[in-house]
């Protein structure tokens, strides 16, 4: 059977390749070891954990407040920030709740990060990635 070989995107459309990687296939580890049904901070944890296994620095449930005209108006927790590069945000559940990739934007947004992932531990493991500079969504 013939190896499947990493697809391969220019890296200034697709920022920190090697790291978002690093994360999806920690994330596929921990899916296929966990499997579905527990809830989102077990995963995110778990995910924390096999992370570091793997030699990844990680902050979690780090605070950010979002300001407007100098005033707080809203406190936000980041599930994960890996190596001080890339907004992990975990969801569980049956389907994936059609806000969170909007939420991870605002998570962009109020980080200034430049990468944000959406780790959906569902049935079926599911990617969904954010490049802060083109604001939209792509499916992995």
């Amino acid at each position: 059977m013939p190896t499947r070989r990493p697809r391969s995107f220019p890296e200034s459309d697709y920022p920190l390749q090697a790291l978002t990687g690093r994360i999806i296939a920690s994330f596929h580890a921990v899916h296929h070891t966990l499997g579905y049904g527990f809830l989102e901070p077990v995963y995110r944890k778990a995910l924390a954990v096999e992370l570091e296994y793997r030699g990844l620095t990680v902050a979690q449930e780090v605070p950010f407040e979002v300001l407007y005209r100098g005033v707080t108006v809203g406190n936000y927790r980041v599930d994960l920030i890996v190596e001080s590069s890339v907004v992990v945000e975990t969801k569980s559940g049956l389907l994936l709740d059609p806000v969170a990739p909007a939420q991870l934007l605002n998570y962009l947004k109020v980080s200034g990060l430049p990468v944000g992932l959406v780790l959906h531990f569902g049935p079926r493991p599911d990617v969904k990635r954010i490049v802060a500079s083109r604001g939209r969504l792509e499916n992995l």
